[in-house]
């Protein structure tokens, strides 16, 4: 009984602000918060180079599916200006068995930061932003090798044995920067309370270091494998939004 009241003053308090929307607003006004999958096309050649050596099949250079959560908020007093901030992570893979001894490589790329951004006032009843990200992400590679068979005391015994086969292997290298992200988000208001949105943009990286393993140092990094990578965005948001 409550929540349906409250739902409805919610409901028509937001009619009216929105109907009202061309009378008191001259700016596009709100935010909210939403789910944001999108496609990151980076560039793997570098460690495909290493997988061909080996005799491994290539990670996909057409990109791969990430997901994040995003969320802004219009500033009444500085006309067509939102902020707000996001996040997201994805990866993709590569594996092959060979007489029983399985090889994986996981590739994974992840970051977030605060997002500054411009509508364009011309363009009315739609929200079309140019802007950017400015925060940091890691690029990890975890590197494998195993029979698949492991139990707990043979894993405190090979970490304690000096004489080590290296049957079972495990590395990861891991590369922290920080990043500066252009982008352009078209918002579409399907209801007064839900927005769809379709943007691209590209992650530039700077400031980056690798690591191997426990943040051991690493050598020889190739130097045209980095972080920057154009991706394709979507997503859906919740909140109140008046372009």
């Amino acid at each position: 009984m409550y929540k349906s009241i409250i739902f409805a003053i919610l409901f028509l308090t937001g009619t009216m602000l929105y109907g009202q929307a061309g009378q008191f607003f001259d700016a596009p006004f709100g935010g909210g918060i939403g789910y944001v999958p999108a496609w990151y096309i980076p560039d793997v050649s570098p460690i495909n180079t290493e997988l061909n050596k080996i005799g491994m099949p290539e990670l996909s250079s057409s990109g791969f599916y990430s997901s994040g959560i995003a969320g802004f908020l219009y500033l009444g007093f500085v006309k067509d200006l939102r902020i707000g901030g996001m996040g997201f992570g994805g990866s993709l893979s590569t594996s092959q068995t060979v007489d029983n001894v399985n090889r994986e490589v996981v590739y994974s790329l992840s970051g977030g930061g605060v997002t500054i951004e411009y509508t364009l006032p011309f363009i009315k009843n739609v929200g079309v932003s140019v802007g950017a990200v400015i925060g940091a992400g890691s690029l990890e590679l975890d590197l494998y090798r195993n029979s698949g068979n492991f139990s707990w005391g043979e894993m405190w015994e090979e970490l304690n044995d000096p004489n080590q086969t290296l049957d079972d292997y495990y590395g990861k290298l891991r590369n922290h920067y920080w990043m500066f992200t252009p982008m352009i988000n078209v918002d579409y208001p399907v209801y007064r309370f839900v927005v769809i949105r379709l943007g691209v943009g590209y992650q530039l990286a700077f400031a980056d270091e690798w690591t191997a393993d426990n943040d051991q140092s690493v050598s020889n990094i190739p130097s045209d494998l980095n972080s920057n990578s154009f991706f394709i965005q979507s997503g859906i948001f919740i909140g109140f939004f008046s372009f």
